[in-house]
């Protein structure tokens, strides 16, 4: 099978650079990082310039590579928007290992923290600032020693996000090796306050009680054999047993007596039945662990079933926006690459105002490049306001 190499870019197939000035207050703050070891006065590739080059990445599916993207700097209407130089790909290389990460993440969490909630149901208000919490892979190269995985011939980086399911858009996101801990990435993205839903392989006993005294709400799936002990069984309401939920009880203990204590406050659990059957013909059962003794059994199964939302997300990121590809060998600059992503996904959900799909990321594609106007951009996000689907998936 022949190479296939990406079309020859020119400034016909990358327009609406005019655009992009509307993104430098949020990035003006960047402009002099890394610039203290520049005694010469050389630098030509400052943060700003950099982080708006990656954004140009995102939103043009035409620049697919790091040497695409240098490609863009040779142009003349880059240079003029952007107000970059043409630079070289060991200059786009640096970058990535000399900028800082961490304040390209404050510009992601700033943006993050502007998402409004869209309620589906009046009655689920209390799922408002629910996030669900997961990772994904994204391959790596086998000579990208940091970015641990399977063995030496598979390598991956991993992103930990943390998604705000119904403000439909992510909030926080860290980024280690493949094989980088889901649970202690889980604490460092909870915040006091906060109510997040998890899947199976989040489960840590000792975890739910930490989380529980920051103090943080949570929901996380365990195995269908999990060992407790019930303090109390409470009666089904017409509404759960509607929803699915099949059993609802209050627990003293969380695991065997053999290795841990009574529960120093009460946990509960909740039973959904899935509809589904199992190979062995048995009913499939989602058994689901919670600290929030307060909310109907109802919306605890509501609120597992919005957790697919960032599995929707991460299939966004990865095959419509195309973060799939690293464009750094190093850490920081997958992280930047990562948090770049990110940005350009919520900057999407801003000015849209509500969750993206890959019908407005092509319009906005067109419309950047002038081949859109601004009477069918808005025509067309005015059509997604007349619609709005659930993030959940049954």
């Amino acid at each position: 099978m022949g190479l296939c190499l990406p079309p020859s870019l020119s400034e016909e197939t990358l327009q609406g650079f005019k655009y992009f000035r509307l993104l430098g207050p949020l990035f003006d703050h960047l402009r002099l990082a890394a610039t203290e070891r520049d005694r010469a006065g050389n630098r030509r590739l400052f943060y700003d310039q950099y982080a708006s080059l990656l954004l140009l990445y995102f939103f043009n599916p035409v620049v697919t590579s790091l040497r695409g993207l240098q490609q863009t700097t040779t142009l003349a209407k880059v240079q003029e928007r952007l107000g970059v130089h043409p630079t070289s790909l060991s200059g786009l290389s640096e970058a990535a290992y000399v900028f800082d990460a961490t304040l390209l993440h404050e510009v992601l969490s700033t943006l993050g923290a502007h998402l409004r909630p869209q309620l589906p149901l009046a009655e689920q208000a209390a799922l408002a600032q629910l996030i669900a919490v997961d990772g994904s892979l994204l391959p790596a190269l086998p000579r990208m020693a940091w970015a641990l995985w399977q063995d030496d011939q598979h390598r991956a980086a991993k992103m930990h996000v943390a998604f705000a399911v119904l403000r439909q858009g992510p909030v926080d996101v860290t980024v280690t090796a493949g094989n980088g801990s889901e649970r202690a990435e889980w604490r460092r993205l909870v915040q006091p306050g906060g109510f997040s839903v998890v899947d199976r392989g989040y489960v840590d006993y000792s975890l739910f009680q930490e989380l529980h005294d920051l103090p943080c709400s949570f929901l996380c799936r365990v195995k269908d054999n999990a060992v407790y002990e019930v303090q109390e069984e409470r009666a089904l309401a017409p509404a759960a047993v509607h929803a699915g939920v099949v059993r609802d009880a209050v627990l003293r203990r969380l695991g065997t007596a053999h290795h841990t204590r009574l529960l120093p406050q009460p946990f509960r659990v909740v039973q959904v039945a899935t509809g589904k059957t199992r190979k062995d013909g048995t009913p499939d059962v989602l058994v689901l662990v919670t600290n929030r003794l307060d909310l109907d059994a109802e919306l605890l199964a509501v609120a597992y079933r919005y957790r697919w939302a960032v599995e929707l997300f991460f299939r966004w990121v990865k095959c419509v926006l195309g973060c799939r590809h690293l464009l750094s060998q190093g850490i920081n600059g997958v992280r930047i690459q990562v948090y770049a992503a990110f940005i350009a996904s919520l900057l999407i959900s801003l000015w849209v105002g509500r969750a993206p799909t890959k019908r407005t990321y092509e319009m906005l594609c067109f419309y950047l490049r002038g081949w859109a106007t601004d009477t069918a951009l808005i025509a067309h996000i005015d059509r997604l306001h007349g619609k709005a689907p659930p993030p959940g998936k049954n």
